[in-house]
């Protein structure tokens, strides 16, 4: 007796595609994305985010397509697309509402949509539900059924996968919470936690990355202090990471699609109930307000008009994503300083650079810098020779700690957080 269910993954970025890949093991699972360009990679066995092996994608019967009539066959719709905010800051939904418009497009009686997008509480029910009734003429809660499961993919990270991690999972009743807990459980084990409701799953997951913004804001706060105290506060985190219950975050940029977005979600909803965010929205400000402190700080070791390497434009180390860098905007400061910029990172895709910041990635790394700054800490940076990169008595800008111990650096000046 094969698989009761056929499943559908709508959008396949780096939640969608390692999501899709895992249920795939069990159900017959059709993978959409309207980017043409995607599921022609994909079906080449070319993942552009560098998550998942062309040996892995070969191995998968997952059906991918950019035309959404291929869902039609599905009985369970799982939607995970971004959910980045605007320019203001306040949650931009427009992929959320039309992923949903295309599944409503094509329901069918008895299915279930579930959505992995991060939102805040109430979305799922109040906004995407409503979207599902008037494109489908169906009614919610009756001839369909909505739930919710956050997703937890973390870039880069070999260990905490998808088919590693707890899923929480909640439905609209609790017979489609335990279909849910099912379909995801075939995965990773059955290691599922049922929510209490659908807000509650919504709820988990925005308060997971604030929880974080806020930690890695108080660390960028005191590196601040330390800095005018003359002490590195790589040093002080070595001495206190020894305590056991001393939580290891550590200062930095804080970009990308979920920890510098999801803040905002939940400060959204408290102010829509008439509360004031004010330790989340703090922590924003703080973390936000760290690439101009860094651009300052590094032009005010430098003289007027200096030459500047910088190293690294992703997000994270290690990971191609350009979404919300905070170095584009390092980049764009330093410039606006005087300076000239040259910027080199391994990983990033250069016309995805160029459309995003303006930035036209080096290949080499040229000589006679006055300054090279590691803005990410890629591993290819790890054993970096600034000999004939660096001119002599140049500056180190070592953002993230990366050459605190390094002996190649004894004859040039140095500056971290």
């Amino acid at each position: 007796m094969g698989p009761e269910f056929t499943l559908s993954v709508i959008g396949l970025g780096y939640v969608g595609l390692p999501l899709a890949l895992a249920l795939a093991k069990t159900y017959p699972v059709i993978g959409y994305d309207q980017n043409i360009n995607r599921i022609a990679e994909l079906r080449r066995g070319h993942d552009r985010t560098g998550e998942i092996s062309p040996e892995y994608l070969a191995a998968s019967e997952i059906l991918f397509t950019d035309d959404a009539t291929g869902l039609r066959e599905a009985d369970i719709f799982i939607v995970a697309v971004p959910t980045p905010v605007d320019d203001s800051n306040q949650p931009e939904l427009s992929a959320l509402k039309s992923a949903t418009e295309c599944v409503g497009g094509i329901l069918r009686k008895g299915a279930i949509v579930a959505f992995e997008s991060t939102v805040y509480p109430g979305v799922t029910e109040d906004i995407c539900g409503p979207i599902l009734e008037r494109v489908s003429g169906l009614k919610c809660g009756s001839d369909f059924y909505i739930g919710y499961s956050p997703e937890r993919i973390n870039p880069g990270d070999s260990v905490h996968t998808v088919d590693r991690i707890v899923k929480v999972v909640a439905g609209q009743t609790q017979e489609v919470a335990k279909t849910l807990a099912k379909i995801y459980g075939c995965m990773n084990d059955d290691q599922i936690f049922i929510a209490k409701d659908i807000k509650t799953a919504e709820a988990a997951k925005v308060i997971e990355n604030a929880q974080r913004d806020i930690n890695i804001a108080f660390m960028n706060e005191i590196a601040q202090i330390f800095h005018r105290l003359g002490i590195s506060i790589y040093d002080v985190l070595e001495a206190a990471n020894t305590k056991w219950n001393f939580l290891p975050f550590t200062p930095g940029l804080v970009g990308g699609h979920c920890i510098g977005v999801d803040p905002y979600y939940l400060a959204h909803v408290a102010e829509a109930v008439g509360f004031e965010p004010r330790v989340i929205l703090s922590g924003r400000s703080t973390n936000d307000a760290m690439a101009p402190y860094v651009a300052e700080a590094i032009s005010a070791e430098l003289e007027a008009e200096s030459k500047i390497l910088i190293l690294g434009l992703t997000f994270k180390e290690d990971v191609p994503d350009l979404r919300n860098s905070k170095v584009g905007e390092i980049v764009r400061l330093l410039i606006e300083y005087g300076h000239t910029i040259q910027v080199h990172d391994p990983l990033a895709d250069p016309d995805e650079a160029h459309q995003l910041y303006g930035i036209q990635l080096v290949e080499g790394f040229g000589s006679d810098f006055d300054c090279v700054s590691g803005c990410v800490a890629h591993k290819q940076y790890d054993d970096f020779s600034f000999d004939g990169v660096l001119r002599e008595g140049g500056l180190i800008a070592d953002l993230k700690g990366i050459w605190r111990r390094s002996k190649n650096r004894d004859q040039y000046r140095y500056w971290s957080l």
